[in-house]
C-alpha cells in the first residue's frame, strides 16, 4: 500500500469516527413547557424556594458533560413555572483531595436570622447532601445566600450531622410554627427508613425519630419529603403526606407516599404497614419535593423524568409539570390527589383563541376522529382537558403522536386507553401495529359517569392525569418528527366527549 492511498484510508477512518463520535441535536424532542436545562445533564429537582414572585428551582447538574457525574446544583427561576430564566451554577462541586460532590437536598427562608447568616432581615439557607466519594461518606451541608438565591456560602463548620455512613442523603427541611423549631427529614437508602432531627439555628441537630420498613421496601429509599395538607381543604383536619422515592425503575414504583400523623418526633402511619400507596404510575417519576415558602400555605411540587436509554442532545433529563398537593377523601380512606398546577393552567387558559380548539358534545361510535391538521395543534406541543360520557364503547381515549403511511395504515402511534369493563387506564406504544413494552396501567372510576381526562403531551414527556389528580401516569416517548396526529377514538360502541379543550403551547 502506497503511503498516499494510506494516508487517504487512514484520513477517511477519522473522518468516520469523527462523525459517529458527534452527537446528533434532537429538537424534535426538547420539552416546550417543561423545564430542561440549556445544555448537559439534570436530574432530582434542589432547593425549590419562593420568593417575591419569583420560583427558585435548583437542580442536580453536571455543567461539564450530557450524562450523570460532577454533581452541582444548577439554578433557574420562573414567575409563572413555565417560562425559565437559567442561571450560574449556584453551588459547584468542589475538586480537592475529598472531592464533594453536591448531592440533593432543599432550601428555606430563615426570615428572623435563626442561623446568624442573614445580612438584611432575613437569607437563604440550602442544606445539602454532600457527598465524598474518596472518603466513601454522605453528610449534611449548609450553605447561606443573601443575594436572593443567586451565590452560595458554605457554613465553615460543615458537617452539621454525619453518621460517618456511605448512603445517608437528601434533607428536606422545614418550619414548625408549633415547635418553633426546624424540621429535617432525611434518607437512611439502605435501612428503608427515614430519619427526623430538628433544630433551632440550622447548623445544631437533634434526631428525634424514624420511620420506615413500611410500604414497599424492595429498593433503596431517597429524596424523602414530609409535609401537613388539610383533608378536603378543612384545615381543622391536617394529616401528614411522606413521600419516599423508592429507588425502583420497573413499572409503577417510582415514588410512593405514606399518609399519617406526626407530633414533632415521630410519624405515625395511618394504614397497615404492608398497604402501598404510589405518587405517579409510570416508572419515571422521581425524586419530587415541593417548594417552601410558598404564600397561602400552597403545596406544589416537582419532580424530575428520568431519562430512557433513547439519547437526547445537547440536554438530558427534564421536569415534570407543577403539581398541587392536596388530600381528599375516597371509598379506600385518604389518597393524595395531584392535578397540574393552577398556577400553570393560569397560563394555558390565556392562550390567543388561534391557540385554543374547544368543541361540546362530540359523538364517537366505533372509529377515530382526527382532532388537528396539518397547520394547527401538529406539533407535539398539546394540553388537552376532556370529559368523557361512559357509554356503550368498551375502550375510548386518545391516539397522540400518531404517523401513518401513504396508504393511511398507522406505523406509529402512542394510545392513551380506558377500558370501561375493567375501569382500568393505560399508557401503551404501538409500532407497526404492535404494542411494545412498557404497558404502564391503574385503575381508577369515574367521577358519577365521566371521566376526566387531562392529558399534556410535550414534545418527549406525557403526563395523564385522572379525575383531577386522582391518578397519574407519566412517562417518555420518543416519536418521529412527522409522527404528528392525534385522535380521540371509541371501540366497539359509543363514547361522547362532553367537553373538549386543547391548547397548542407550541412557540
Amino acid at each position: 500500500m502506497n503511503k498516499l492511498l494510506s494516508s487517504i484510508i487512514l484520513c477517511l477512518l477519522a473522518s468516520t469516527l469523527l462523525a459517529q463520535s458527534d452527537p446528533q441535536e434532537t429538537p424534535q424532542w426538547r420539552p416546550v413547557y417543561h423545564f430542561t436545562p440549556e445544555k448537559n445533564w439534570t436530574n432530582d429537582p434542589n432547593g425549590l424556594i419562593y420568593l417575591n414572585g419569583i420560583y427558585h428551582l435548583y437542580n442536580q447538574q453536571n455543567p461539564f458533560e450530557n450524562k450523570w457525574g460532577h454533581m452541582s446544583w444548577g439554578h433557574a427561576t420562573s414567575q409563572d413555572l413555565i417560562h425559565w430564566t437559567h442561571h450560574p451554577i449556584a453551588i459547584p462541586e468542589k475538586i480537592d483531595k475529598d472531592t464533594t460532590w453536591i448531592f440533593s437536598g432543599c432550601a428555606v427562608w430563615d426570615k428572623n436570622n435563626t442561623s446568624g447568616f442573614c445580612n438584611n432581615g432575613g437569607c437563604i439557607v440550602a442544606v445539602y447532601t454532600a457527598d465524598q466519594p474518596n472518603l466513601k461518606k454522605e453528610s449534611q451541608f449548609i450553605a447561606y445566600s443573601n443575594d436572593r438565591g443567586m451565590t452560595y456560602t458554605n457554613y465553615e463548620r460543615n458537617p452539621v450531622i454525619d453518621l460517618q455512613k456511605r448512603d445517608f442523603r437528601d434533607p428536606n427541611v422545614i418550619w414548625l410554627a408549633k415547635e418553633n423549631k426546624w424540621l429535617m427529614t432525611v434518607a437512611l437508602p439502605h435501612e428503608h427508613k427515614v430519619r427526623f432531627y430538628n433544630s433551632s439555628n440550622l447548623k445544631d441537630w437533634m434526631l428525634q425519630g424514624e420511620f420506615g420498613e413500611e410500604g414497599d421496601t424492595r429498593r433503596i429509599w431517597e429524596c424523602p419529603s414530609l409535609t401537613p395538607l388539610p383533608v378536603d381543604g378543612n384545615t381543622a383536619n391536617t394529616k401528614w403526606l411522606l413521600m419516599v422515592s423508592s429507588g425502583n425503575q420497573d413499572a409503577q414504583t417510582g415514588m410512593q407516599y405514606f399518609i399519617g400523623d406526626f407530633d414533632g418526633r415521630n410519624f405515625t402511619n395511618n394504614y397497615a404497614a404492608d398497604n402501598k400507596m404510589f405518587v405517579d404510575d409510570g416508572s419515571i417519576y422521581y425524586a419530587a419535593i415541593p417548594w417552601n415558602n410558598l404564600p397561602d400555605d400552597k403545596k406544589i411540587m416537582i419532580g424530575w423524568l428520568v431519562p430512557t436509554k433513547t439519547e437526547t442532545y445537547p440536554w438530558r433529563g427534564q421536569m415534570s409539570i407543577p403539581r398541587d398537593l392536596m388530600l381528599k377523601t375516597t371509598k379506600n380512606g385518604v389518597r393524595l390527589f395531584q392535578p397540574p398546577s393552577a398556577v400553570v393552567k393560569t397560563v394555558v387558559e390565556k392562550l390567543p383563541a388561534a391557540k385554543t380548539m374547544a368543541k361540546k358534545n362530540l359523538v364517537i361510535d366505533n372509529k377515530e376522529m382526527v382532532l388537528n391538521t396539518e397547520s394547527t395543534f401538529n406539533a407535539n406541543v398539546n394540553w388537552i382537558e376532556a370529559d368523557f360520557a361512559i357509554g356503550s364503547a368498551t375502550d375510548f381515549g386518545f391516539k397522540l403522536a400518531q404517523q401513518k403511511d401513504n396508504n393511511g395504515k398507522v406505523v406509529d402511534e402512542t394510545i392513551v386507553n380506558y377500558n370501561t369493563k375493567t375501569s382500568e387506564l393505560s399508557i401503551s406504544h404501538s409500532f407497526n401495529g404492535s404494542v411494545t413494552e412498557p404497558v404502564y396501567t391503574t385503575t381508577v372510576n369515574p367521577m358519577g359517569d365521566t371521566l376526566k381526562l387531562e392529558v399534556l403531551l410535550d414534545k418527549s414527556s406525557l403526563e395523564v392525569f385522572a379525575n383531577k389528580g386522582e391518578k397519574v401516569i407519566t412517562t417518555l416517548i420518543f416519536p418521529d418528527k412527522n409522527a404528528t396526529q392525534f385522535s380521540a377514538f371509541a371501540k366497539d360502541g359509543k363514547v361522547t366527549v362532553e367537553s373538549l379543550k386543547v391548547w397548542d403551547l407550541g412557540n
